[in-house]
């Protein structure tokens, strides 16, 4: 009697975390097979490492990625010049700045100035 009344619980546990974890894969594939979470992501890496235009490739905007990764490295080479240190500062603080107005939008004015008709690199 006791074996099987275990058996049961176990049998209803089973079920539970099928149940549970069915629902977390459905959740997940919404959540990352979305758009909506590009804003905090195209933010946050735009204001780590916006000289490289990451942000950029994120977004779908790969002209303008490809723009600000190219002057970075010149920038970085050319620094040894000295007129490099210009060339690496200016993404850095066109990317930052960009991160500031990417986390401070509303999501359907992001939605919109961003991301409408525009491919994601995922």
């Amino acid at each position: 009697m006791l074996g099987e009344a275990y058996k049961d619980k176990a049998k209803d546990f089973a079920e539970e975390a099928r149940d549970t974890a069915s629902e977390f894969a459905k959740n997940a594939k919404e959540t990352f097979g979305s758009n909506d979470n590009q804003k905090l992501l195209a933010g946050i890496v735009a204001l780590l490492f916006g000289g490289f235009g990451i942000h950029k490739f994120i977004l779908g905007y790969t002209k303008e990625g490809a723009t600000l990764l190219g002057v970075s490295i010149a920038g970085i080479l050319l620094s040894c010049f000295g007129i490099g240190a210009l060339f690496v500062w200016i993404p850095t603080v066109i990317g930052f700045v960009e991160g500031i107005i990417y986390l401070t939008k509303s999501d359907a004015e992001f939605y919109n100035t961003y991301q409408l008709g525009k491919k994601p690199w995922f």
